[in-house]
């Protein structure tokens, strides 16, 4: 954000003479007292801090490996000693703090019906009592007003026991240890209750998205042979049942919901069980003693989204778990039991569930939300009502960049709807803060007077927010930065590895760079030749980012094909070959700046990698999503875009273009105007010619993953994209 010439030069001299006084009579004192206990603890300023070195080579060449300085002798590997599987991480958290909060969940008083007058339904939720709190969720037949409490929570030794009772009934049912169950369940607290009652008994669990079509669900049930799966009523009811003839394996199903008791109608052979029912079971003398794990038994086979096409079963050991959490735990400063973390991502996913087990293996909370639900403003949330963070005010939260850009882009909004006052004071506190957050120092005022009610859309007490699953644009990252008043770790990790690799240091306040390598794994740079990549670039080295350490996962399951990526070194150390294309700068921080998948050469010889070009015009407030896409056999790139209704509907006012929502995403001229926004923007961005879309379509649906379009993670599933869109492909390309 940039001071624009035309503020107004006596309230800028106010608020330089207001700050600079504030920062001498009440906080120079106890930045100079802080400065001097800092400098005899030996950690120096937080400026001081971030430019430190993070990594180096311990071999001294450009390619690697890079490791972080404080594993540079030794990768770490576990977060105490004897504490080696996963049941002993929940039974050491459970024993450290058996009468703390462990999981909360939202109480439901009442619920009642209600339909909409404009003919659409809604579930519309009350979540709280002082205000009544409402969200919505997509119903069928009729709005149905559901009244929800606080948070309920069960201590750590409550979950505990409920877990423990629950891998006793799963056993009594005739689940056997090394044999697969499967779990497909939206994320809650019963989802971390099964997955502890797994591992306990040594049952691998196979992770399916809640969002996965009917296809991919019904190709990871029979991959995995499994006989038992845990899922919630809503997805039996609505998802599991239609494919149920199609897995012949399944005998039991085990519902987390409490009603209803009885399941008639179900395949024969099939048997509907709900959890409590299960719990109440007790383990046969057949059934045999408890086996318990082995570091090296799968705790975990994690089914990717699906995003290059079918998704692939990723095995993952009790030791690669624990590896990963203990880099990730190590880079989030005072963690402990004063956090509270709120879970509302996939548990399915990898980032959800080691953020999760690295709250419980520090004795956090963790209270559960949903995307819709989350904030205030939410989607699914009624105005004047209170979202989820509100009421739990979380001091710890991951989050997708899709999210933080979407708080960015209403926020901004916002800003540009504040008087001329509001607005010229804002845009000073944000410059100002800017500033001095790249000299290390804090700005109460401005957090306090300014900052505070954009603070609170996240409940006003988050100290640390973890990005992953994407690349978080530069402008995003330091809006959170400022206007959240809390750091961004932004990481870089995958499903093969855990989800670790790196993570950016809390007092690192750069741009663009994903951290250097967490302190359970090691970093090494290949050359990409096609791509002109290598190790030897200056005035850094360049190339395919390999990820090595305990955190490295076991390969795919019965996918040998695959497993090319995966080799072991000649020290035994496993790596994984990401297929991303990073530079490691002089302090060890890795910054991601390609994709080798992303990558087309256009007809003429020029290569275009396409995720830059998205990564570049998504911060365009005319763009709510984009996928870029170029043919090998054409001369020029083409674009599929979701545009923002608010702003696009602005722009149609503006060149008097008339029509429904749907009719202005059809109409050719609104296509071309939207298309000049772009291009403008695109050369703002410093993109190429060659890279900048020249033809465009509009989308009046937004890409979520219940459309099958993007992941849980809102990466772009570019082979669905492709489909959808294929006759926009031959018109874009074949209209020259």
């Amino acid at each position: 954000m940039k001071l624009k010439e035309d503020l107004n030069p006596v309230l800028l001299l106010l608020f330089q003479v207001t700050v600079w006084l504030y920062s001498v009579l009440a906080f120079l004192p106890s930045y100079l007292f802080s400065s001097v206990s800092e400098s005899d603890a030996g950690l120096g300023s937080e400026q001081e801090r971030a430019q430190r070195l993070k990594a180096r080579s311990v071999t001294g060449r450009p390619a690697g490996p890079y490791r972080a300085m404080g594993a540079t002798k030794r990768l770490v590997s576990s977060l105490h000693p004897g504490v080696d599987t996963l049941d002993k991480v929940f039974e050491d958290a459970s024993r450290r703090f058996p009468d703390r909060d462990c999981l909360g969940t939202r109480e439901v008083v009442m619920e009642e019906d209600e339909r909409q007058s404009n003919g659409k339904f809604f579930k519309k939720v009350r979540t709280g009592r002082t205000p009544k709190q409402e969200r919505t969720i997509t119903h069928t037949k009729h709005t149905s007003l559901v009244i929800l409490g606080q948070y309920r929570w069960l201590s750590y030794a409550e979950t505990h026991r409920a877990a423990a009772c629950f891998g006793v009934g799963l056993a009594a049912l005739g689940q056997r240890a090394h044999n697969n169950i499967a779990i497909f369940c939206e994320t809650r607290a019963e989802w971390v209750i099964a997955a502890q009652a797994c591992f306990m008994q040594n049952f691998p669990l196979v992770t399916l998205y809640s969002t996965l079509g009917g296809p991919a669900i019904t190709h990871g049930l029979n991959e995995t042979e499994v006989s038992h799966i845990i899922t919630s009523r809503e997805l039996l009811e609505t998802r599991l049942k239609f494919i149920l003839l199609e897995v012949p394996r399944l005998q039991h199903i085990i519902v987390v919901d409490d009603t209803p008791t009885e399941w008639p109608g179900y395949p024969r052979g099939i048997s509907v069980h709900n959890m409590a029912t299960v719990q109440g079971l007790r383990t046969k003398p057949e059934n045999g003693k408890r086996v318990c794990p082995m570091p090296s038994d799968i705790a975990v086979i994690m089914y990717t989204s699906g995003s290059t096409g079918i998704p692939k079963g990723v095995m993952i050991s009790h030791s690669n778990i624990i590896a990963g959490i203990t880099g990730m735990a190590e880079r989030i400063p005072n963690l402990g039991e004063n956090d509270t973390y709120i879970g509302y991502l996939p548990l399915a996913h990898v980032l959800e569930l080691s953020a999760e087990l690295v709250c419980v293996a520090h004795g956090c909370r963790i209270g559960y939300s949903s995307p819709q639900t989350l904030a205030d403003q939410s989607t699914k949330i009624k105005k004047g009502s209170k979202g989820d963070t509100s009421v739990l005010q979380p001091t710890l939260m991951a989050a997708v960049p899709e999210i933080m850009d979407r708080i960015y882009k209403n926020v901004m909004t916002k800003v540009e709807e504040m008087s001329s006052a509001q607005r010229t004071l804002f845009t000073l506190a944000y410059n100002y803060k800017l500033e001095q957050l790249s000299q290390g120092r804090s700005t109460p005022l401005c957090d306090n007077l300014v900052f505070k009610k954009v603070r609170s859309l996240l409940g006003g007490k988050t100290r640390v927010l973890l990005s992953g699953g994407a690349p978080l644009s530069a402008a995003t990252q330091r809006f959170i930065n400022v206007c959240f008043c809390c750091p961004v770790g932004q990481g870089y990790g995958l499903t093969e590895t855990c989800g670790a690799g790196t993570i950016s240091e809390m007092w690192d306040y750069s741009t663009g760079r994903v951290g250097g390598p967490l302190i359970c794994s090691e970093i090494k740079l290949k050359d990409w030749v096609e791509g002109g990549y290598h190790i030897t670039d200056t005035p850094t080295p360049r190339g395919e980012i390999l990820i090595g350490g305990p955190n490295v996962t076991m390969g795919y399951y019965k996918n040998e094909a695959k497993n090319q990526d995966f080799f072991v070194d000649e020290t035994g150390q496993r790596w994984f070959c990401t297929g991303d294309i990073g530079e490691v700068h002089p302090d060890g921080c890795l910054k991601i700046i390609d994709r080798k998948k992303d990558l087309v050469k256009l007809q003429a010889g020029e290569y275009v990698s396409l995720g830059k070009v998205e990564a570049m015009l998504k911060n365009c407030p005319l763009i709510d999503n984009i996928c870029a896409y170029a043919n090998s056999d054409e001369m020029y790139v083409i674009g599929f875009v979701v545009p923002n209704q608010k702003n696009l509907l602005l722009l149609a006012e503006q060149y008097l273009i008339r029509g429904s929502w749907e009719e202005l995403c059809d109409n050719a001229a609104m296509e071309e105007v939207v298309l000049q926004v772009i291009t403008e923007a695109a050369l703002s961005a410093q993109l190429e010619r060659f890279e900048i879309p020249r033809k465009i379509r509009l989308s009046p649906d937004p890409w979520t993953p219940e459309t099958g379009l993007v992941t849980e993670a809102f990466k772009l599933k570019r082979q669905q994209l492709k489909s959808k869109y294929q006759d926009d492909i031959e018109r874009m390309y074949g209209g020259k």
